[in-house]
């Protein structure tokens, strides 16, 4: 009986050591994945892979912070900037398909550069999943004070009268703003030379000190330096004129029939979130977009709030690629 007993004592060891093996080389997620139904039981992150302050930053932030509101969870905006969004969009990408974290797209990130660069660290299809539409947003067309133009006629004048001598800033080569000016002025049959800054902050404070003569960019980008009158906006560029902004020309009816490009925020999730988990987001997210105060707010900034489907979303996402790679063909913009 002894002997059975030790026998019996070794095989429980054997059994508890083979155990505590199998539970240690587990993965974590099998520790940390959330049910569906219960989800977020935790702080979400939303990656942003530009700068604080740009229009996509002050769209997704009034827009989550009233998710958190509504649903009593933290949702986090995190800027990981360089690499023309690059690094940000791959960290994204990269991260645990759990619901807990989310990338901030806008065109530049995806549906830019991946017609724009040969080789990209991230698929824009097979990494992520588009989940909802969060706005859409025109972008402006602004010129330093010192130009003397009043109108984008005068602009265009000028710029045919000395070809290549005015400039233009952006926030760096293959950016949104790039790309639409670089669009806008060959349907105008104009040159400029192309002025790339890091960020949209550092185009605009040059184009607010005269170093370059103008910038396209979203309307939130110019909000402190059109306080100080050190800018001057010439026109949208949108199909249609921006309510809070009657006086402003389109592009379209002032210089390029026809002309309309913008900007937007989609949020993804990386490709294997469950389904339930996109579909709870994207309803919470419409659910913001829906309210007086939040289309207020983003209306102010220039902005025209969406909210939808994760199947509307993608849709969304595949005709701007393909309008944006075409627009990259037309411009004949290269990287460097």
């Amino acid at each position: 009986m002894k002997l059975i007993g030790l026998m019996q004592n070794k095989i429980a060891k054997a059994l508890l050591s083979t155990a505590a093996i199998f539970v240690a080389n587990l993965p974590l997620a099998a520790f940390s994945q959330t049910s569906p139904s219960q989800w977020p039981d935790r702080p979400v992150k939303l990656i942003l892979p530009f700068a604080a302050g740009g229009a996509a930053d002050v769209v997704t932030r009034i827009t989550m912070t009233r998710v958190g509101e509504l649903t009593g969870k933290q949702f986090v905006v995190e800027n990981r900037t360089g690499g023309s969004g690059n690094i940000g969009t791959e960290a994204a990408a990269r991260s645990a398909p759990d619901g807990y974290t989310f990338l901030v797209g806008s065109p530049g990130t995806m549906a830019i550069n991946p017609n724009f660069f040969s080789k990209l660290p991230y698929d824009a299809f097979k990494d992520f999943v588009a989940t909802v539409h969060v706005a859409k947003f025109p972008q402006v067309v602004a010129v330093s004070n010192e130009l003397p133009v009043k109108t984008l006629g005068d602009l265009l004048t000028l710029a045919r009268s000395e070809p290549g001598k005015l400039n233009f800033g952006s926030s760096g080569n293959g950016s949104t703003g790039h790309l639409i000016t670089e669009s806008f002025l060959a349907q105008a049959g104009v040159k400029m030379t192309h002025v790339p800054f890091r960020g949209w902050r550092p185009a605009v404070q040059a184009l607010a000190g005269g170093h370059v003569n103008m910038v396209i960019d979203g309307l939130p980008s110019f909000t402190s330096v059109l306080q100080g009158g050190r800018v001057r906006l010439l026109g949208v560029t949108s199909a249609e004129r921006w309510p809070e902004l009657p006086d402003l020309p389109t592009v379209s009816e002032a210089a390029v029939r026809g002309f309309d490009l913008g900007s937007w925020v989609v949020l993804f999730a990386p490709s294997g979130v469950p389904g339930e988990i996109l579909q709870k987001f994207a309803s919470e997210v419409t659910r913001a977009l829906s309210e007086r105060e939040v289309v207020t707010r983003l209306r102010q900034v220039g902005a025209l709030p969406m909210g939808g489907t994760p199947a509307e979303a993608a849709n969304f996402h595949r005709n701007e690629f393909s309008k944006w790679g075409e627009v990259i063909r037309q411009s004949g913009a290269k990287p460097d």
